[in-house]
């Protein structure tokens, strides 16, 4: 217990944080502006992309909501 601050935990807190703090609010936009109409119509393709992101987004809530209910570390 020498050392004031655990170096590992606190990179897996930062990392976390970013991935979840930032890359699913990032993947969500994503999913929105392929939503966005190109010349009046989306292709099937970006609607695609949009779905598969929102798909994505909700994995993720669904899977903290899941470690938070199990209380994994």
């Amino acid at each position: 217990m020498d050392q004031l601050v655990d170096g590992e935990a606190l990179t897996k807190v930062l990392v976390l944080s970013l991935v979840f703090g930032a890359g699913v609010p990032a993947v969500f936009a994503l999913g929105v502006r392929a939503l966005a109409p190109v010349d009046g119509t989306t292709s099937v393709l970006r609607r695609s992309a949009a779905y598969l992101c929102f798909a994505v987004c909700a994995a993720a809530v669904v899977v903290g909501v899941a470690k938070l209910v199990v209380g994994s570390d």
